[in-house]
């Protein structure tokens, strides 16, 4: 419509706007462009939090995996363009030359774009992490704490709208999103973290609740997409553009297409429920040396050294069927390796040096 031309047209002004005047910032921006990938939920955030505090490392993962589902969900209906290739096939240029977009080795994302899902999944962890502190600091009630409360909110929402901010900025400056893309993001990833802060249920959630989201979650979206497919509506017609005018090929990662994120989140919450309901986090979690600030501080920093191995393990991409299998595997054996493999062998350690001990 002349309406969406008009204005992916004033984004692409915005984008050449950044690209000339913010090229000093290029390695700041692309950075902060990682610090929003939501993959960085389930590798960094998730087992600080998660040792730090269960509830909000648990709640953490539902939020991510939901709002990355609602995400695709809405990338499907919107059929939103990416700014990288709307420049190559628009014809609102007719009489001149396409504007030219520098790319990047993260700006051939594969999916739609809208919304966006780094500034979506950005704001969904980060909404939590900020209620979860300030949850802490609500409890006091002297009138001193009550001003350093009140600071404390201030300071922390201030931080928060200010990663979003950047996080949308890198977004744009690389080319792979339209100003209101992310904007859109950000605004629905805050509504699903919302959500879940009136959803208590999922801290007793079983296994079989686990295995049963999953599935209502994978059948609906495999459902949705048979279904526009038989309609003669590709929900995939965003990978042939993205191959099409991409400046490099080797950018094009299948790890970007729409089922590649569908599959690591499934698998992400699969090993959660997993885990939670493993004797390994029965044994360790809910023992004496849970409470222990030695015990927690162990498993954070192993929990992260672990997860930093699993980057090391590449998934072969020749095979689509296979590489949606192993991602899902792989995705599933973080979470667990956080909440039951490492605190298990973090409490066997403690055990058997306080038994040498005495």
């Amino acid at each position: 419509s002349l309406k969406m031309d008009l204005l992916h047209s004033n984004g692409v002004l915005i984008i050449q706007h950044l690209q000339r005047d913010y090229r000093a910032y290029q390695d700041f921006l692309n950075l902060m462009s990682h610090v929003g990938d939501p993959r960085n939920i389930f590798s960094i955030y998730f087992p600080l939090w998660f040792q730090l505090n269960r509830v909000v490392g648990t709640k953490m993962i539902w939020v991510a995996v939901i709002g990355d589902w609602f995400n695709l969900i809405f990338k499907w209906i919107l059929f939103g363009h990416r700014p990288y290739w709307w420049v190559q096939e628009t014809m609102i240029y007719p009489n001149q030359s396409s504007p030219c977009l520098e790319q990047f080795p993260i700006t051939c994302e594969t999916g739609p774009g809208s919304p966006s899902g780094h500034a979506m999944g950005s704001s969904c962890v980060w909404y939590v992490m900020v209620t979860a502190a300030l949850s802490y600091t609500v409890r006091w009630k002297d009138k001193s704490a009550v001003t350093l409360h009140r600071l404390t909110w201030s300071f922390l929402w201030i931080i928060f709208w200010m990663i979003q901010i950047i996080v949308c900025i890198s977004r744009v400056f690389i080319a792979t999103h339209f100003p209101h893309q992310v904007i859109l993001g950000v605004f629905a990833g805050i509504l699903v973290a919302e959500a879940f802060e009136h959803t208590p249920a999922i801290q007793t959630a079983s296994l079989r609740m686990y295995i049963k989201t999953n599935l209502f979650l994978f059948i609906f979206a495999l459902g949705f997409y048979l279904v526009l497919k038989l309609l003669d509506i590709d929900l995939l017609w965003s990978v042939p553009k993205a191959k099409k005018w991409c400046a490099n090929p080797d950018w094009i990662n299948i790890d970007t297409t729409p089922f590649a994120g569908l599959v690591r989140n499934l698998g992400a919450l699969f090993g959660l429920g997993l885990g939670i309901n493993s004797e390994m986090f029965i044994t360790s979690c809910k023992g004496k040396n849970s409470c222990k600030i030695s015990f927690r501080i162990l498993c954070v920093a192993a929990s992260l050294a672990m997860l930093q191995l699993y980057n090391f393990i590449k998934i072969p991409t020749h095979t689509e069927c296979l590489f949606y299998v192993l991602s899902f595997c792989k995705s599933a054996a973080m979470p667990l390796t956080v909440v039951a493999l490492v605190p298990y062998c973090v409490h066997s350690l403690m055990r058997t040096t306080e038994k040498k001990l005495n």
